[in-house]
């Protein structure tokens, strides 16, 4: 299936000539192609097909053990000014990367079939969406690239039409973790990745090209790529209200875009309408209102500690046509994980017998490769061309103290300052030390393929495009008392947080007005069919002014590490809120 595009078809036959595949393969993307792929990987060995009662069509890949996870600290951006890529990047120059890895492709597709997945980011026929070509020598990437994006036949005309695409080179090459490399060349709307079969390194259409190149390319264009859940909250009546929401690892972003009410909301009609749990790209619409839509088609989610009381929308899509990878095994061919169930695995994520001396059955970045489509909270909307329109951003990170519940922004570059500041506090299992502060902003901090100095001026620039922009909220549903013990009961009751949200957007819920922001006002969140104490809400809500200062400095110097390229408006924004807590003694204003 060549194209018709003579640049891609020069592309490829490039590549052909520098990596010398065996054979070269245009894949279509339909389900004949799929099945062939998959019964071809389980002759091999590189799939293990599951319980076909339990779990028809699913299969189990386990990766190299030095092949599990992102490699942060060996991806690049490699731009022409080092000063484009910025601080939060690792930054080559593009004439010493492009030969490093030319040197690393030269003949490593030999005795291997080269396969060119062309796919769309997004609907096929959404002006929102962009595509890209991924030329890989893994038929893992192929199965997973199909159900993660719109792969195959109709991307390919969309991409001749078009005359435009990303282009995605890989090669699993010797799965030497010296020999690995992720590299980015925005300017030339490419990505070379080498070395590794791990989904987030491989799978190019991910984090590469939907947050690193296309945050490059959003702000060329004048839109948004970014790290957040879409969800639809629709009310008893009928409404749905859209929110965008960005959070780093570890907060439960996944749980969220597919939350359950908890059992008085749904009593009363309440709904919640998945979009997406992990990447939105948001455009200006014609009505001047920002739409999103969820560039991927599937979910690449984490499975430990996903169960019925966890997050029981995403345990029931994963019970046909899925592709789980490092978890462990049931001694009858069912996945399991910790946190699944009381079962006992018999073996581990490496294939061994399972002995708990060895560690966790699975892997703890164990992951399910599965259609959207699947989820019982799925919405077609997803599949909108128009995408959908925003009235809430909302940012969050994992804090056990200091802030509050949940907080209003006063306006546009307030909530710019909210995202750009957002932290979250790392974990034992994450970095042997519990509560350090680390700065995450929009959760794009692994991700954003610029300086962040101008991605916030990038923010900021909406608030002066006469545009209806969503209202700006953070919260944290990590708060803890002193018996170490969460405030907050979280998971489906995290409903109760989004209806004030919802009702903050559409005008009839009140606040009240703090330094940091406006705040629900006792009996502003129902909190119908929850036992929680009064103190316990008040801690939830409380502002502590002395340590929001400590904050807010802490903030101010976190800023002077970009530079000049911070832009005034945020030095402002900040300036204010510092002189807003100085003078913190005088009464709140009331809003709402």
């Amino acid at each position: 299936m060549p194209s018709t595009l003579a640049a891609l078809n020069e592309w490829v036959a490039a590549v052909a000539a520098h990596a010398r595949p065996d054979r070269v393969q245009w894949c279509d993307g339909s389900e004949s192609e799929h099945a062939a792929l998959l019964a071809a990987m389980v002759r091999r060995g590189e799939l293990l097909a599951l319980d076909p009662v339990t779990h028809p069509d699913c299969h189990l890949h386990r990766s190299h053990p030095d092949d599990v996870a992102r490699v942060e600290h060996l991806t690049y951006v490699c731009t022409r000014d080092p000063q484009d890529a910025g601080p939060n990047n690792r930054w080559l120059d593009p004439a010493e990367a492009h030969a490093m890895m030319d040197a690393l492709f030269a003949g490593c597709m030999r005795g291997r079939t080269m396969y060119v997945v062309p796919y769309c980011m997004g609907p096929v026929d959404s002006p929102y969406s962009r595509c890209g070509v991924e030329i890989t020598d893994s038929a893992y990437v192929v199965v997973n690239m199909r159900i993660m994006t719109r792969m195959g036949a109709p991307a390919l005309g969309r991409i001749e039409r078009d005359g435009a695409f990303v282009r995605g080179l890989h090669s699993t090459g010797e799965l030497d973790p010296n020999r690995r490399f992720i590299v980015h060349f925005p300017e030339e709307l490419s990505i070379q990745s080498y070395g590794s079969g791990y989904g987030g390194n491989a799978l190019l259409g991910k984090k590469c090209h939907a947050l690193r190149i296309a945050s490059w390319q959003a702000r060329r264009e004048g839109w948004l790529a970014e790290h957040m859940l879409i969800v639809g909250i629709e009310d008893p009546q009928g409404e749905v209200t859209y929110v965008a929401a960005a959070f780093p690892s570890a907060c439960g972003k996944t749980n969220l875009a597919m939350l359950v009410p908890p059992r008085a909301f749904r009593e009363q009609g309440w709904k919640v309408w998945t979009i997406g749990d992990d990447i939105c790209w948001l455009h200006p619409g014609p009505d001047g209102r920002l739409y999103a839509i969820n560039p991927e088609a599937g979910f690449f989610g984490v499975a430990p500690g996903t169960a019925t009381t966890t997050n029981p929308n995403a345990l029931a899509m994963l019970g046909r046509n899925a592709i789980f990878a490092n978890v462990g095994l049931t001694a009858d061919h069912q996945p399991w994980w910790e946190g699944l169930d009381d079962r006992v695995p018999a073996f581990d994520w490496q294939g061994r017998p399972y002995d708990s001396a060895h560690g966790p059955a699975a892997h703890p970045n164990a992951r399910f490769t599965v259609s959207a489509k699947q989820c019982p909270s799925y919405s077609p909307k997803m599949d909108d061309p128009n995408g959908v329109p925003i009235s809430a951003i909302v940012f969050g990170g994992r804090r056990e103290s200091l802030v509050p519940l949940v907080m209003e922004a006063r306006d546009w570059n307030h909530g710019v300052l909210l995202g750009a500041a957002m932290a979250s506090e790392t974990t034992a299992a994450a970095s042997g030390a519990v509560g350090v502060v680390r700065r995450d902003p929009m959760a794009m901090k692994p991700f954003c393929g610029y300086h962040f100095g101008d991605y916030f001026a990038h923010w900021l620039s909406f608030g002066h495009r006469g545009l209806r922009l969503p209202k700006v909220f953070h919260v944290n549903w990590f708060r803890r008392g002193a018996d170490r013990r969460f405030l907050w009961p979280g998971f489906g009751d995290n409903l109760r947080v989004l209806e004030w949200i919802v009702g903050r957007c559409r005008g009839t819920h009140g606040a009240h007005g703090t330094p940091v922001g406006l705040l629900p006002r006792r009996g502003d969140l129902d909190l119908s069919g929850l036992a929680l104490p009064e103190s316990t809400l008040e801690a939830l809500l409380a502002v502590d002014i002395e340590g929001f200062r400590a904050e807010y400095a802490a903030i101010g110097g976190w800023l002077d590490e970009f530079g000049d390229r911070v832009p005034g408006a945020l030095r402002l924004e900040h300036r204010k809120a510092l002189a807003a807590l100085e003078d913190a003694d005088a009464p709140s204003a009331a809003a709402g």
